[in-house]
């Protein structure tokens, strides 16, 4: 990793959903979040010029993203969908959180698959993400989409993410999400997965 990039932590959880009040399903939900604490090498002053970070923290985005396949015990062909969020301390500010939205999402679109320009590559829609300033402990709701098309109402979700006692002040905590299937109960119609052209990551 780049002199810029110091991890404090690694945080990682995978939940397995049965039931919302139905039947239990025959395969449960999986779900799960990977995080990284980091020292925000910006906090406590403005800087102009930040994107050396964001090239700096590239190969952390396909660790992570390689690390909760690994945690989650799926090839890269059973996710479905997948998001990224930001947590930046309060010494920070939000455009220091932006910085992940390259990283993390082009580093996850590799791990699971996406080639630009190949048709019939995985991970076609853009990667949904936010991101915010909070104490230690906040927590992020990540919003979580069809890897492949946007539309998909059924995978239209979000995983909450806190890591307790980050970010401090002078870090910021980095995420990524996958989902393998829709919501557990999904049954609001729209536009099918099994219904996907993939052509242009919307539909």
């Amino acid at each position: 990793m780049s002199g810029l990039i110091e991890i404090r932590r690694r945080w990682t959880q995978v939940e397995r959903i049965h039931h919302e009040f139905g039947p239990p399903v025959a395969t449960p939900r999986l779900r799960g979040a990977i995080a990284c604490v980091l020292t925000n090498p910006y906090a406590g002053r403005y800087v102009a010029d930040i994107l050396p970070m964001m090239q700096a923290l590239e190969p952390l985005g396909v660790e992570m993203a390689t690390g909760l396949l690994g945690a989650m015990g799926l090839p890269a062909e059973r996710i479905e969908g997948y998001g990224k969020g930001a947590i930046v301390g309060g010494d920070g500010e939000l455009e220091h959180g932006a910085l992940w939205h390259v990283p993390g999402g082009y580093g996850m679109r590799e791990v699971l698959g996406w080639k630009d320009g190949v048709k019939g590559g995985n991970a076609k829609a853009i990667v949904s993400s936010t991101k915010k300033v909070g104490p230690p402990g906040a927590r992020l709701d990540v919003p979580v989409t069809h890897l492949n098309a946007s539309y998909v109402r059924s995978h239209f979700d979000a995983i909450e993410v806190s890591v307790p006692g980050a970010p401090r002040g002078d870090e910021m905590v980095v995420i990524l999400v996958m989902t393998a299937g829709p919501r557990v109960h999904e049954r609001v119609g729209g536009l099918r997965a099994d219904q996907v052209r993939g052509e242009d990551g919307l539909r």
